[in-house]
Parts: C-alpha cells; structure tokens; sequence
C-alpha cells in the first residue's frame, strides 16, 4: 500500500500531510482506515467534489478502508466561507439532501470485502449531545488563538461583516467528527482539500489530546484550478452538478470536452482511472493534434459513464455526433435531444416560417440577406438535410419529436428551434 503515496504524487494528488514518512508506515504496517466528509449545503454534489469521491475510491482500490460521512450535523451550519455568512437549511432539508449525496457518493465505493466501504453521518453522536458536554468534553480542548488563524475565519475578521459563533465553532464539530470515527472505526487517517487543512488538523490535536497513544494522520490533495483564473467547475450557467436534473448529462459531457487544453493534463492525472501509460500517450496527442481533442474526449467519457453510467454516455455521443451531421438525429430519444438542444442558441417560435427568417432569428447570421448567401452557398441545414431553396419554409413533419429543428450554418455552427404548443 506505500506504492499509493506514489501514485498520489504522480498525479498532483498530494498536497500536505501530517507526516509522510509516519504516514507510508503506517500504510505498509497493516489496512488503514479513513474518512472524508461530505456536507449537505446544496441537494448535489458538483464537479469539485469530484476530486475527494475519486481519491476515495483511489484509496480504497489500493486497500485502505474507506468512511465516507456525509455531514447531517455540520451541513446545518456550512463551513465558513471566505466572504460571507452561509444561509442556514433547516434540518429538514439537510437531512434529504444527506439521503441525496449518499446516492451520489455510494456508486463510486465497494461496500463488499475485507476493506467494504461504510457510509456515516455525524449527526449520530451530535443530536443527543446537549451544550454542556460539547462545552465541557469537546470545545475545552480548543485554543481560541489558533482557531483564529484559520484562513477563512481570518479573511471574515477582517471583513464589515464579521463571523458568528455558529460558523466559527464548525471547525470543532468537524474536529470531534475525527475523534468519534477514531473510537468507533479505528479511523487514522482523514482526507480533504488543502482549504480544509485546518479542520484536519483540528481534528488530529483532539484525538492526540483525548488519546494520547493514538497515531492519526491528516492528507489533503490540492485545490483544482483553472489555467484562465476562473474557478473550475464553474460555468456562465452556474456549477456543474452531479444530479442529472440539474445539470443534464449532455452538459456534463460537453464541460470536459471543453476543458481547456492548458489543463487537460492535470485533470487526467487527478480524475482519470487510466494507467499512466495512457495518460502519457494522450498527453502526447494533444500535444500534436490538440485540433482532435482526444484527452478531452477520454476523460469525459471516462467521467460521464462514472458518473451518469454507460448507458447515458452512448447518448450524449451519439447526440453530440448527429448534431453535426455524423449520425442520424431522428434515433435520439427526446429526453437527450432536448438537453443537447438547451446547450445551444434556441428560440421557440409559435409557427415555422421561412429558413432564413430562423436562421436570422436564432442569431446563426446577422441577417436574413446572409440568411440566403448561406443558402446559396450550401452552408445551410435543417435536420442535417442541406437547405436548397431560399424560400424554404420546414414542415410540421420535419419536427423532430414533434417540436425541434436543428440549425446549423456550415460545420460547426449550430441552434435550434422550438414550435411551442398552441
């Protein structure tokens, strides 16, 4: 199992941890157990997430036993963030988006086996606890000056608007979650974001306090970055989630085609399953024809069948294809259609008029007289069918589930159209 602390570095999965040389010990000593938590602050995980998920089942692949605790307690409270107070769930909704994010979690772990997968929830050894035993047996064993210097609590001290005692006193709840999986699994090393490494460490100083012959370990993988500054895993529409309801697997699909070719190196190495040697040849690749994209379409597929299923994946492909005119659009399921169709330029009409007055409506040419040049030049189609005379007019007929037509202006330009219901 030492090989692992290996492989992490290999693909830029290791940031920080408490002690490395301890820590490759122990691993070699005998099965290690570890967690990391999850907290239900949205009703999905997004794409972010997907660093510490795969790193789990990195782990436990090489052996180690995994906890995966998702947070019923802390994800009413919300991990401070850096620029402003979290708006409070109540428990209600936590505790259904708990139930939501163990769905989401599960698919990635095995739960059979010598070292089988345990989800947990912290609101198990939290809800019974009243204010004094969490004063006297947990909070007593916090040093107020070092909770100070947590980043995020630091840059809100620093704010007009402050911190409250309930954001400021996660760390200990996060700290004593450490504690209780220790006791009750024999939990010694936890995992997280380097963002988190405060609460990791917090967790460790209480174990070492409480159990003083206890070695427990801290690894935090690097924060996913992206070459142009923005935050990954955001788009102009907002997070890339898990949930196919929020964001479809058509647009999952396409956000890792898309990734920009300066970091697409870097996310295989941290979210890919391939060998080393695949990942080099297709770093390889794009290095020479970065044009074919080929890294990208590896890792999302990859991505996509791990996390909406083979099945899903094949669909987006195939939508992805006859979009441009590789493949027959008639043979995609409406459900697939349509999410593929929201990615683009769209308008819904009431009734089909003429090509070039949807091609200029839509925003594919700037105006109907280049509505027609394009057809004359043969660069316009509907359905993927070349538009030969400028005053077409599509029929109901051509609608494709009986409300779509695809547009597209020479290869690579696409919209559509959508008859709403009279």
């Amino acid at each position: 199992m030492t090989d692992i602390v290996d492989e992490l570095k290999w693909r830029g999965l290791f940031a920080l941890s408490t002690d490395e040389d301890a820590l490759r010990k122990a691993l070699a000593d005998g099965p290690v157990t570890f967690y990391c938590g999850f907290d239900p602050t949205a009703p999905s995980l997004h794409v972010g997430h997907l660093v510490q998920v795969l790193t789990m089942r990195r782990l436990q692949q090489a052996g180690l036993r995994p906890l995966a605790l998702v947070g019923g307690a802390t994800g009413q409270i919300g991990d401070p963030r850096p620029t402003a107070e979290r708006t409070l769930n109540d428990p209600e909704t936590v505790s259904g988006w708990v139930e939501r994010l163990r769905g989401q979690i599960e698919p990635f772990l095995s739960f059979e086996g010598e070292n089988a997968a345990t989800m947990v929830n912290n609101l198990d050894w939290t809800q019974n606890l009243s204010a004094i035993e969490f004063l006297r047996d947990i909070g007593k064993h916090f040093r107020v000056n070092k909770m100070l210097t947590k980043d995020s609590v630091a840059r809100r001290l620093e704010s007009s608007e402050g911190i409250s005692y309930t954001e400021f006193s996660y760390q200990i709840l996060q700290g004593m979650d450490f504690l209780q999986l220790y006791r009750r699994y024999g939990c010694t090393l936890q995992q997280g974001g380097s963002d988190q490494w405060g609460n990791l460490t917090a967790g460790l100083d209480l174990i070492h306090r409480l159990e003083p012959d206890a070695e427990a370990h801290a690894l935090a993988t690097p924060l996913m970055t992206k070459a142009d500054g923005t935050k990954f895993g955001k788009t102009e529409g907002g997070a890339v989630w898990l949930d196919p309801e929020m964001t479809t697997p058509y647009a999952f699909y396409q956000f890792w085609l898309n990734v920009d070719d300066r970091d697409i190196s870097t996310y295989l190495r941290i979210l890919s399953f391939k060998s080393r040697e695949e990942l080099e040849a297709l770093e390889q690749q794009t290095a020479e024809r970065p044009q074919a994209r080929a890294a990208q379409r590896a890792l999302a597929e990859e991505l996509t069948t791990l996390v909406h299923g083979a099945g899903q994946t094949a669909a987006v492909i195939a939508a992805s294809k006859a979009l441009f005119g590789q493949g027959e659009l008639a043979e995609l399921d409406e459900r697939t259609l349509t999410a593929a169709l929201s990615e683009v330029p769209h308008v819904r009409v009431a009734e089909l008029g003429p090509v070039v007055d949807l091609f200029a409506e839509v925003g594919l040419v700037p105006s109907k007289s280049a509505a027609r040049r394009t057809v004359k030049e043969g660069g316009a189609y509907v359905n993927n069918v070349k538009v030969t005379a400028e005053d077409a007019v599509p029929a109901k007929e051509d609608l494709l589930h009986g409300r779509w037509l695809v547009l597209r202006r020479g290869k690579k330009n696409l919209a559509a159209v959508e008859l709403t219901a009279a």
